[in-house]
């Protein structure tokens, strides 16, 4: 998780009061800010759990006793107490799968019960899933249907190489419920004209992927 995860996390203490919380994520453009006590991760408070405790439980009041209320009651009384963590040395795989389990948008990285670090949805997207894509990558992106054998993979990369072009990236896809596997490749040459002909001579349905 090292290699995704946010080291400069933004904390605040358990006896923040709601008011604050709101103002430090609001500054910071964050959704969630662990909790942390002398040092000690204690808890996770997120922006809907502010949202919820206002409105809802002082509906019936004015705006003066809402600021009042929000002043007074801090994160402890919300928080997520014994939040979902992870250590540094996990593979983000295992990070992954523990956060679709646990149906949760971020992972606290500790290490001997110290936060130091914080992986989102959003450190998944940019720092994995868009340079396996190629996200703002330039080039061309072609997907080959139903390309599942090494030994087609093998001949690909061969055309690729005798055409002296470069690989930004390459993965396989699979599709079990048509059963059927695509590869992809993302060239960094915005001219793929040549390899589709090849491809196509080869037999293989080559497409050029919208990126």
């Amino acid at each position: 998780m090292s290699d995704v995860m946010t080291t400069n996390v933004i904390t605040i203490p358990s006896n923040t009061s709601l008011a604050e919380a709101r103002r430090v994520m609001e500054a910071h453009h964050v959704r969630r800010i662990p909790v942390v006590d002398r040092g000690l991760l204690v808890g996770i408070v997120t922006r809907d759990q502010l949202d919820r405790v206002g409105p809802s439980q002082v509906s019936s009041f004015n705006i003066h006793d809402l600021t009042r209320i929000l002043n007074k009651v801090t994160v402890r009384d919300v928080m997520t107490k014994n939040p979902v963590t992870v250590s540094p040395d996990a593979t983000v795989e295992e990070g992954v799968t523990l956060a679709q389990e646990k149906k949760i948008g971020a992972l606290l990285v500790v290490d001997d019960g110290r936060l130091v670090g914080i992986a989102t949805t959003n450190d998944f997207f940019y720092k994995i899933l868009n340079p396996i894509l190629g996200i703002g990558k330039p080039g061309s992106r072609l997907i080959v249907k139903n390309c599942g054998g090494t030994k087609q993979i093998e001949q690909i990369v061969g055309i690729i190489n005798k055409l002296n072009l470069k690989v930004e990236t390459m993965f396989m896809l699979p599709f079990p419920e048509r059963d059927q596997h695509n590869f992809f490749v993302h060239l960094t040459s915005e001219d793929p004209t040549r390899l589709m002909a090849e491809l196509r001579k080869m037999g293989c349905a080559v497409e050029r992927r919208a990126r």
